[in-house]
């Protein structure tokens, strides 16, 4: 029997998609800076499809130090239904001029943007986890002062 012909006879078996819709996951982590990634960043990597959890947590891994992890609410699955991808990932970066290096600025904007999907307890415990995360990596980290307004005294204004 020639190769060609043997070929043509092993069917390769195909992937069976084991996304359960209630299953699929949520990671949320510090983003990993590379060569490539040069700014720190929250990182919120969304799972479309679930595939084989080793590969999975690979990929991740790659991706960012995991703090937390949970379940998507039936809305995001429903968002994931149309997708191609099997992982979105949302970066809310710490050199973003809205945030300016605040780490508070950054949780913040996290959290509220999880409040339409995440309820407040849940939130409060990946804030915290985030938070800790970001200081036992950066120790001497201290929040930036900055300037809102200026001081004038009423005698210069007189």
């Amino acid at each position: 029997m020639d190769i060609r012909e043997r070929l043509s006879c092993v069917r390769k078996p195909k992937l069976k998609k084991t996304s359960e819709p209630d299953r699929l996951r949520v990671f949320y982590g510090w983003c990993r800076k590379n060569k490539i990634r040069k700014k720190e960043a929250i990182s919120v990597i969304f799972e479309h499809e679930r595939g084989r959890d080793d590969r999975t947590q690979r990929f991740v891994n790659r991706m960012q130090e995991t703090v937390y992890v949970r379940f998507q609410t039936p809305d995001e699955v429903r968002d994931a239904e149309g997708s191609i991808r099997m992982f979105s990932e949302y970066l809310i970066f710490m050199h973003d001029p809205k945030i300016r290096n605040s780490l508070n600025s950054a949780l913040a904007a996290n959290f509220e943007a999880d409040r339409n999907q995440v309820g407040r307890q849940e939130r409060e415990q990946i804030r915290t986890q985030l938070r800790n995360a970001y200081l036992s990596a950066y120790p001497d980290y201290h929040e930036p002062n900055y300037q809102m307004e200026l001081p004038f005294s009423e005698a210069e204004n007189a």
